[in-house]
């Protein structure tokens, strides 16, 4: 198996990264899990919600193994999960990009062409080509993958890293129109980032990223705002202006898509990751069987268990709500989450 990546070796993005417990189920019988606390990363014990003055805390109580949730940098959690991918007899090549597809004379994807960071080109066979590059993918783009279901909203955020806040657990942050979380994580840093509706973001960011940012988390919670005052911020800010949710068509004659690839929603409920571990068992179980009726499995289980969970994050998303109501939308989330929870326990890995 070859993988590629545009990036580098342990190279960040733009991605904020709380794991919810069925990603960190799946860390933890990849093997990866170990590797992830030996790095520093905290455990996560509770997770607060602040609907104004109202703060709504809940223990994360160890289940099936895992003593708490993680939230780690990706420049930990992308190299501990290259390592388990090259142990495990893959070969990856970084700084390389998907030029174009190859196709067998029926039309069936049969390979790649790639170009590395020297301009250099090469073309790879392949049985399947997977597209897990994101929410504009290439791979999409050249079968022409259809969405099939699309959101309505969608947020844009900014996020930095601060050193100081002390911050236990993760917290998420909800008043009319704004929203903001807190995610602990590696080196004793605090990820705290700063949401609005996307019909706002530009205005709100146009007299400069930090007074825009500023102004969300006062708006949001003033004591937020007031520990972010008295923290050090130590590096750049980092934002994305918003993308309404999407399912794409995710399979085809030796292609697939995953991740936010085939299935994206808005990252204002911060579930991007887990979704996209869920969805790679997935689709490792249907490429292992290796059929038409395997691969169309894939997405219809992907589906059966995104589709109520899309649409109550789209519906948080469009900041048409109070606080009584947003309260009721993160329950209804919830109970999605541990449904995942309980499917994720049953996968099995592929042999």
């Amino acid at each position: 198996m070859l993988a590629i990546d545009r990036g580098r070796y342990g190279s960040d993005t733009v991605s904020t990264h709380a794991l919810m417990r069925a990603g960190v189920v799946q860390l933890s019988r990849w093997g990866v899990l170990e590797g992830i606390k030996a790095a520093g990363t905290p455990v996560v014990r509770s997770t607060s919600f602040h609907y104004g003055d109202e703060v709504v805390a809940v223990q994360i109580k160890p289940q099936h193994d895992i003593d708490g949730l993680y939230g780690p940098r990706r420049t930990v959690i992308d190299r501990l999960l290259v390592d388990a991918a090259q142990q495990a007899g893959a070969s990856i090549m970084f700084e390389t990009q998907l030029v174009d597809l190859v196709r067998a004379d029926d039309g069936r994807v049969s390979g790649v062409r790639l170009k590395d960071g020297h301009d250099r080109e090469r073309q790879v066979s392949a049985e399947l080509v997977i597209g897990a590059d994101g929410v504009r993918s290439t791979v999409a783009r050249l079968v022409g993958s259809e969405c099939y279901r699309t959101g309505r909203h969608a947020t844009g955020v900014v996020f930095s890293y601060w050193s100081g806040p002390g911050f236990d657990g993760y917290h998420w942050y909800y008043n009319p129109g704004v929203s903001a979380g807190v995610i602990p994580t590696n080196d004793g840093l605090t990820c705290i980032f700063a949401s609005v509706p996307q019909r706002r973001f530009h205005e709100t960011m146009r007299h400069g990223t930090d007074a825009g940012y500023r102004q969300v988390l006062r708006e949001c919670a003033s004591d937020l705002a007031a520990v972010v005052e008295q923290s050090e911020r130590v590096e750049k800010y980092r934002g994305f202006s918003g993308q309404t949710g999407f399912f794409r068509q995710s399979f085809g004659p030796g292609w697939a898509l995953v991740g936010d690839a085939g299935y994206f929603k808005d990252p204002l409920t911060a579930h991007g990751i887990t979704d996209a571990f869920i969805d790679a068992e997935l689709l490792a179980q249907a490429a292992a069987a290796g059929t038409e009726a395997a691969f169309a499995g894939y997405q219809s289980a992907r589906d059966k268990l995104a589709v109520a969970h899309f649409e109550v994050t789209d519906a948080i998303a469009s900041f048409e709500w109070d606080l009584p109501t947003v309260q009721q939308l993160h329950r209804a989330l919830s109970d999605e989450m541990k449904k995942e929870s309980l499917a994720v326990t049953s996968f099995a890995m592929p042999a």
